[in-house]
């Protein structure tokens, strides 16, 4: 992965949410933070489908506030 690359989208818990890319490397078990606050198991993190990915919709307030950093 790219050295800039600082979060990343993910959908899970009902709906595509931004997560700091550490929580990628995080095994199953260990809580991840969205940058909403919306929390998810870290496993849920890996091993996406693309039909996972077209069923949710961007979360809007992680949208809102990556978009003002």
């Amino acid at each position: 992965m790219s050295d800039y690359l600082t979060y990343v989208w993910r959908p899970v818990t009902g709906g595509r949410h931004a997560f700091p890319i550490t929580a990628t490397k995080s095994p199953a078990g260990v809580p991840a933070v969205a940058f909403c606050g919306a929390e998810a198991d870290a496993g849920e993190l890996h091993g996406r489908s693309e039909v996972d990915w077209i069923r949710e919709d961007s979360c809007m307030r992680c949208w809102r506030i990556l978009a003002a950093r």
